[in-house]
């Protein structure tokens, strides 16, 4: 069977960088750091006083107030970005076959701020007051719920949960179900929001998170051999997939093709990366090979880098043993060291900056890159964007449990 072309169509995102999916490519290319103090909840007695937050952010700006009430902070956040993807898109749905549309979006935690919050409420003030909508506010699928509801979209429709690779995930699935025919539009994506008392609390017991709270704005530094752990952030991304007739057909601007994708398992640790990132190998190499590429046409490499030891050390260990001796000329950056980590969400921006990659010919800077470590020898694109030519890039996405997303896209042509 051969599988039909993917292309992508429409984005959309809310991150630490900007409120949409071209104001926070902009903020990547100028290397702004999106890591401040801070705000959601009081942080006095926490190790971590830093994180990064989508700033200037009023959800009745985007909700009625009824409405917001029942959702999370991490499904509002998906579903402004799943309205910028469609407005940017250009699609009309009422000249859709709405049955050939589906919705994949991600989360690695969930509701984790509702759940705190109403857990509180449980505590204090008995079970009586617990809202009617815990539940639908915390589950790790009700984002893509929401967005299908909305817009009457019923193709294939779930959410993906596996930690930071989610949004890897999400999109992965979303490739396939265009690919094989089960849909012609996908909107596909992740969305998180787990800067709270105890997701800060449970990163810091397990010594994940920076610490480098008299600096907030140089605390994420990937590949660097000052760092001292991820920053956690918070955000969402939506990108919306079309099979390249169906996207023809109604003249919608094409950003690039969507060719390939991995999945894989480490089989190794809960929490570390296998030794030489073996899995990343794999996936890397899968992705490659599924969009019918070889290593020496990838040119920009989005880089999973958390600013954490173990994870900047294997993959770095990964791409050179999938690349070779090339691996030193390829373009790499992490844009985790501007928007912080975020989570199930990450996969998502980090895929949109691939893209734009590749429509811009510009690639987005690693900043706070000061200190090399021997370990990470390679071309991070330290500190500043260069402009170059990109034909083909992968994004990579790893996650606690062992998960690894390698995803390819290049120019369409």
């Amino acid at each position: 069977m051969n599988k039909r072309r993917v292309v992508v169509t429409g984005m959309g995102s809310i991150s630490p960088l900007g409120n949409s999916a071209e104001e926070t490519w902009k903020s990547m290319l100028a290397g702004i750091s999106g890591v401040d103090t801070i705000t959601i909840f009081d942080t006095e007695g926490y190790t971590t006083k830093i994180g990064a937050e989508v700033t200037d952010y009023d959800p009745l700006v985007y909700f009625d107030k009824k409405d917001a009430r029942k959702m999370d902070r991490y499904t509002q956040f998906a579903m402004i970005a799943a309205d910028e993807a469609v407005k940017n898109s250009g699609l009309n749905f009422d000249n859709e076959d709405r049955d050939r549309i589906g919705v994949i979006i991600s989360s690695g935690i969930g509701g984790m701020l509702s759940f705190e919050e109403e857990h509180t409420k449980l505590l204090n003030k008995g079970p009586r007051r617990v809202s009617p909508f815990f539940i639908p506010m915390i589950i790790g699928d009700i984002a893509s719920g929401y967005v299908s509801i909305k817009h009457n979209l019923k193709g294939p429709n779930y959410g993906t949960v596996s930690a930071c690779a989610s949004a890897g995930h999400a999109l992965g699935s979303s490739l396939r179900a265009i690919q094989y025919g089960d849909a012609d539009i996908m909107l596909a994506g992740g969305a998180e929001a787990a800067i709270c008392p105890i997701g800060v609390a449970g990163f810091n017991s397990l010594k994940a998170i920076s610490t480098q709270n008299d600096e907030p704005q140089k605390a994420s530094r990937p590949f660097d051999a000052k760092r001292s752990g991820f920053v956690m952030g918070e955000g969402a991304a939506v990108i919306i997939l079309e099979e390249l007739e169906h996207a023809l057909a109604r003249g919608a601007k094409i950003y690039a093709e969507f060719t390939g994708m991995s999945f894989t398992a480490d089989a190794h640790h809960i929490t570390m990366p296998a030794p030489g990132g073996e899995g990343a190998v794999r996936a890397m190499r899968g992705a490659i090979k599924d969009a019918g590429l070889s290593p020496d046409d990838i040119d920009y490499i989005n880089a999973h880098g958390t600013s954490t030891e173990a994870n900047d050390r294997n993959e770095t260990a990964a791409i050179k043993k999938v690349f070779g001796q090339r691996a030193y000329e390829i373009s790499i950056s992490s844009t985790k060291s501007m928007t912080g980590h975020l989570l199930g969400a990450s996969a998502g921006v980090e895929f949109i900056a691939a893209v734009y990659s590749i429509v811009e010919s510009k690639i987005p800077p690693t900043i706070n890159y000061e200190f090399p470590d021997p370990d990470c020898d390679l071309n991070y694109v330290p500190n500043r964007m260069i402009e170059q030519d990109v034909n083909a890039a992968i994004s990579n996405s790893f996650g606690f449990g062992g998960h690894n997303v390698s995803l390819c896209v290049k120019k369409y042509k």
